[in-house]
């Protein structure tokens, strides 16, 4: 390449493309995060090698996808549950 700025441009647009493919996967990750996680398939879906995917996204995130996977969890696990969740001993008393 003749023109540095020209390796630069073509360098950020990789990694905006990396990024939107990083993003596909997170946004998968959220829908089904009650299903296993699968690191090859979602590497698959991505086009990039499971190592790949795995080290960008903890660029990306700041957590590997299984960490990602597992904080999801703990916060939408609340979320599932029945408000308010009868307590047999309060239920107990109240009914006599």
């Amino acid at each position: 390449m003749c023109n540095p700025a020209w390796g630069r441009a073509l360098t950020q647009a990789q990694r905006l493309k990396d990024f939107a493919r990083l993003r596909r996967v997170r946004d998968r990750i959220d829908r089904e995060c009650a299903q296993p996680l699968d690191i090859e398939a979602l590497a698959r879906e991505a086009g990039m090698a499971a190592e790949d995917l795995s080290r960008g996204f903890r660029l990306a995130y700041g957590k590997s996808p299984d960490a990602y996977l597992v904080a999801r969890r703990g916060f939408a696990g609340p979320v599932r549950l029945p408000v308010p969740v009868p307590v047999p001993a309060r239920q107990a008393d109240r009914l006599g």
